[in-house]
């Protein structure tokens, strides 16, 4: 499919999905979203693809915020769409069976840093900047910031930035865990290639129940947790990979998983 505001690359088994309205500093307005989650649910029918990058064109911003030009005329309940709509693409991001790389390779700010949290590795370019600025514009977060953030990186932290609307360094993110490592810009993709082709490279079953666990136990009591992880650890017992995986163990040899 064509998109006007994306750039949608498939390479083997790992996909680089763009945001491209670098004039706009890839500001998300409606049109980009349901774009956004129109990939999206191309990429997870998509079983040849095993990983997939999350970036933004240009060398300024990954994603620069939601677009303030279409959400100032806004009243209540186009305000409350709007933000629904952010809300479920970027959990189709969470739910995606593919495991999902932020390369953020500039201004991550408002919907930008949002998007970038509903990812489930960050890396980030030594010029890259984070915030949650809504409150300097008399708004809050809507695209779910206010429930990752905290998640992430505690509650305390987060209710700073999101009350000050402060932006933050790459420096002061990678300290507090908002991202995973920092890179040089001009090696930050070759970097986030790198660790996608590593996961494009384990067996997928067992990738994507390791994505399914971590995304629905963060939301679950302990019990219920570990209740869903043993029955995706017997899961990956009645494939294929497994017994490869294990077989070549014992043998001392690598695998060769096949995806069955």
């Amino acid at each position: 499919m064509e998109y006007s505001n994306l750039l949608l690359e498939k390479n083997g088994a790992v996909a680089v999905l763009t945001i491209n309205r670098p004039k706009a500093l890839n500001a998300l307005n409606s049109d980009t979203l349901s774009e956004l989650s129109t990939a999206l649910d191309e990429l997870g029918r998509d079983s040849s693809v095993k990983a997939v990058i999350l970036t933004g064109s240009g060398e300024k911003a990954f994603v620069a915020g939601a677009d303030i030009s279409q959400m100032k005329d806004f009243n209540a309940l186009e305000g409350r769409l709007f933000a629904q709509l952010g809300q479920a693409t970027f959990r189709k991001i969470e739910l995606l069976p593919q495991p999902v790389i932020a390369a953020i390779n500039g201004f991550a700010l408002g919907g930008g840093c949002e998007l970038a949290l509903a990812c489930d590795i960050r890396l980030a370019s030594e010029n890259a900047k984070f915030g949650q600025p809504e409150v300097t514009l008399g708004l809050t977060a809507g695209f779910g910031g206010t429930q990752r953030l905290p998640r992430l990186v505690g509650t305390g932290l987060a209710s700073e930035l999101l009350f000050t609307g402060d932006i933050i360094d790459v420096q002061e993110a990678y300290r507090i865990g908002l991202v995973n490592h920092v890179y040089p810009l001009d090696t930050l993709m070759e970097e986030a290639q790198k660790l996608a082709k590593r996961i494009a490279g384990r067996a997928p079953a067992a990738v994507q129940l390791s994505k399914s666990a971590i995304q629905r136990g963060v939301n679950m009591d302990l019990d219920s947790a570990q209740a869903f992880e043993a029955t995706a650890f017997g899961l990956t017992c009645s494939t294929q990979d497994q017994t490869e995986g294990c077989t070549c163990f014992v043998e001392k040899r690598k695998p060769v998983f096949e995806g069955k």
